[in-house]
């Protein structure tokens, strides 16, 4: 009797549990497919609002499209005119550009035929012909020596000692002949450097740079040695940076004849360009001439003058 009882309680048990197991997979099976309508749900409003929103980049976009190619019409008439003149003033001044080149190397040339004619004859004569014509004397009522213009206003430099002890009784006298009188604007004592005056316009003579000097070089001076006004000599440059009297290492020694007269002249390349100021030689020496170098004379002028005579 109780073993019936047993068995008959246990298929209860086991129907129950059953029963349990299945109300847990219904219920599972509800909520998946619960989760599954919220997911396709979501994935068709997402889809709708992709959908609107790629409508209105469309709309957008050919709108966009439609006032660029309206602005493109209008811009591409004016840019064109602009484009043009643009390309006109280009062209202008590449002409121009141009121009400026071609009449430099055409002076260029000139210059390269007149050294060369001057090579070739073993003479100056075409450069001192220039030259000559900036050259001066320069007097008072006690010496007389040279000088040269340097600058069209008439600017003059000389050697100091020339005029010392008598600054207010100058006179200047051209290569045309014309004596004038001659104002004193300053002086560099240390360097025996004056800076003279006369009214009128003048040709003149341009400094060189006398870094690009070399030992051997021809050059000119010319001056009026023992009153024989426009004198030339010729030489070359024996040596550069000697030291002068006032111990500093600024002069170009030549073997260029100097005399008395010639100090304060110019000493000119085969250019016709001036690379030093004449200025002593060496007593009972034979052509043993100094001459203070153009770089030393530009900033010893300039520095006199107040101003820049001399670039």
């Amino acid at each position: 009797m109780n073993k019936i009882y047993n068995s008959m309680l246990a298929n209860y048990h086991s129907e129950d549990k059953h029963e349990n197991h299945r109300k847990h997979r219904n219920a599972l099976y509800i909520l998946v497919i619960i989760l599954a309508l919220i997911q396709l749900s979501s994935f068709f409003v997402i889809t709708a609002q992709i959908s609107k929103l790629n409508s209105k980049i469309d709309s957008e976009l050919f709108n966009t499209k439609k006032e660029l190619k309206e602005y493109s019409q209008d811009y591409t008439k004016e840019f064109s005119t602009n484009l043009v003149e643009k390309y006109d003033s280009v062209y202008q001044q590449s002409f121009s550009e141009i121009s400026g080149i071609l009449s430099e190397q055409q002076k260029s040339f000139e210059d390269e035929i007149e050294l060369l004619k001057s090579s070739t004859q073993s003479d100056f004569s075409g450069i001192v012909e220039d030259a000559v014509k900036s050259v001066v004397a320069v007097s008072t009522d006690k010496s007389i020596g040279s000088g040269f213009i340097m600058d069209k206003n008439g600017y003059i430099i000389t050697n100091y000692h020339i005029i010392s002890g008598s600054e207010d009784k100058l006179a200047v006298r051209t290569y045309d002949k014309k004596t004038l009188p001659a104002v004193l604007i300053g002086k560099d004592e240390v360097r025996d450097v004056a800076l003279l005056k006369i009214e009128g316009s003048y040709d003149y003579l341009e400094l060189a740079d006398s870094d690009d000097l070399k030992v051997g070089q021809k050059v000119i001076a010319i001056g009026n040695p023992l009153g024989l006004s426009f004198s030339v000599t010729e030489g070359i440059i024996s040596a550069l940076e000697r030291p002068g009297p006032n111990g500093y290492k600024e002069y170009i020694q030549t073997d260029v004849s100097l005399n008395p007269g010639n100090s304060g002249g110019p000493l000119i390349d085969t250019q016709g360009q001036v690379i030093g100021i004449n200025n002593f030689k060496i007593g009972g020496a034979e052509n043993l001439g100094f001459a203070l170098q153009s770089d030393t004379m530009r900033e010893s002028i300039n520095k006199i003058a107040n101003q820049t005579i001399v670039p």
